[in-house]
């Protein structure tokens, strides 16, 4: 029997903005399309909440049994200032600042995405397609909708007829948003604009003369609106209608509403079971942003090369702390928080560690099967990780108590206890033990500590007292926290 067999999980979902019970398309496989990144700058550390929210997700429901192909893609063309309608595209400005040519620029920012995933641990997607990659995917798709009677062309441009959708379908249910109420709140259109309505969207865009990324298609010399990107890698690689769809809050509107009505004009039907949203993250009580200097990215936090934080934080650990709070809330970046989430790891990993050499008893004062039921509940309920963190210190203050001699486990018990923490840590949370990583910087550290234990040791024997206290002191300072027991000297990054 499948571990998911044994399972109910339960999904939020955005568009019945309810908990559903979760029940895949197809028994045992798992359609999953989340909307990755535009590659014109470094990923900012919002980008990677989203990101590490679903590669919870992907974890999880693989460590469930199911098999899961998870499609995440890479926005490289046509996503315009504006919601994508108007404006610059971002990816050629920034080649026209750096000289470079767009692919210059798409190449180096998508390698920095994949850096930056890599070293918190994530996950790579199963399939990763480009915009730029599907041009007939979406020519076809607009040449539907124009059939369908939900498109029109206008110089070169073809646009999504929203009022006309609306008589047959409901435009407006995934955000909530009437559309009477946006027709009443938009401003009037410019007399030269194209548009029939100010809510229609556009579906492919003539390109002006300076604009250098174009395709051909039957209607310009041009290239796809942002919202048709998403729902032609959607629906090539998981189908007309699959199980899971994420992104960001702030993609709840336009993008992830015009995306439902692209698919339904196309096909019929709702595209999708379960709309996922990742909250937003603010750094210190306030919306990280560029202009305003109140951010931080991804390198600068595992450096320590900036303005907002006192030292530099491990990815690991900045991963542990988006964890501690769950992927629908919002959550604020601060110096306090982080280092009392570095504690926590350090905690978390300690007593990981200290599984290997617990002692067992013929009976346990904690019952495992009831709290590893426990951590399955916490991530059944909307993958509810801090939920699961909790219960994991739960497990921690058994396990330090039976090395103290003030608890007991059986063999089995350890066993399971075992199994089950590692199967929560690393597989579904994805964290690494950062003491032995096994890299060499690693390494190093590891001896260079080990040496000065050996070197207090030989100090405490010879009754220098001063010598050994300066030793820890000063260790405790720079965050290596040495702790005196039974078996020897033992040390935590603290």
């Amino acid at each position: 029997m499948k571990l998911y067999e044994q399972q109910e999980l339960f999904i939020y979902n955005s568009l019945s903005k309810k908990k559903e019970k979760f029940t895949p398309i197809h028994d045992g496989a798992v359609g999953m399309y989340v909307c990755g990144p535009t590659v014109y700058s470094n990923v900012h550390m919002g980008n990677c909440r989203t990101f590490l929210s679903f590669d919870l997700v992907y974890r999880y429901l693989k460590h469930l049994g199911f098999k899961v192909r998870y499609v995440r893609n890479i926005t490289d063309a046509g996503h315009l200032e504006n919601d994508g309608e108007s404006g610059e595209d971002p990816i050629l400005r920034k080649a026209r600042i750096e000289q470079l040519e767009p692919m210059e620029v798409v190449q180096k920012y998508s390698v920095d995405f994949h850096n930056v995933m890599s070293r918190f641990n994530a996950f790579p997607p199963s399939i990763e397609p480009t915009a730029t990659g599907h041009i007939i995917e979406q020519i076809r798709i607009v040449e539907k909708i124009i059939e369908e009677g939900y498109g029109y062309e206008k110089n070169g441009s073809v646009y999504f007829d929203v009022l006309k959708f609306n008589e047959d379908n409901e435009y407006g249910k995934l955000s909530g948003r009437q559309l009477e109420e946006m027709i009443t709140n938009t401003r009037e259109l410019a007399a030269q604009s194209e548009k029939k309505n100010p809510q229609d969207f556009a579906l492919w865009k003539k390109a002006e003369p300076q604009h250098i990324m174009r395709w051909p298609s039957p209607w310009s010399d041009g290239f796809p609106g942002w919202h048709l990107e998403c729902t032609a890698m959607s629906t090539k690689y998981l189908g007309n209608k699959f199980d899971i769809h994420g992104g960001g809050m702030d993609l709840k509107f336009p993008h992830h509403e015009c995306e439902i009505a692209q698919a339904e004009a196309c096909n019929h039907e709702s595209p999708v079971n379960y709309w996922m949203h990742a909250n937003m993250l603010t750094l210190n009580g306030k919306k990280m942003a560029k202009s305003t200097g109140n951010n931080i990215l991804p390198n600068e936090l595992f450096s320590g090369e900036n303005d907002v934080l006192s030292k530099a934080f491990s990815p690991i650990v900045a991963k542990f702390f988006m964890y501690q709070a769950h992927y629908r809330s919002i959550l604020d970046f601060s110096n306090d928080a982080l280092e009392a989430s570095e504690k926590g790891y350090n905690r978390l990993m300690d007593a990981y560690r200290n599984l290997r050499n617990l002692p067992t008893a013929s009976e346990s004062t904690f019952d495992v099967a009831a709290w590893r039921k426990s951590c399955y509940d916490a991530m059944n309920d909307d993958f509810n990780s801090p939920i699961l963190i909790a219960q994991l210190f739960e497990a921690a203050k058994h396990v330090n108590a039976v090395k103290e001699g003030k608890a007991t486990i059986s063999e089995a018990d350890l066993e399971l206890l075992k199994a089950t923490m590692h199967g929560f840590i690393f597989d579904v949370l994805g964290l690494l033990d950062i003491s032995s990583e096994g890299n060499n910087d690693s390494g190093k550290l590891s001896g260079a500590i080990e040496l000065l234990i050996d070197l207090r040791n030989k100090a405490r024997a010879n009754k220098d007292f001063e010598t050994s206290d300066k030793i820890r002191d000063e260790l405790k300072e720079v965050g290596i926290q040495l702790k005196d027991g039974k078996e020897g000297t033992t040390y935590s990054l603290s």
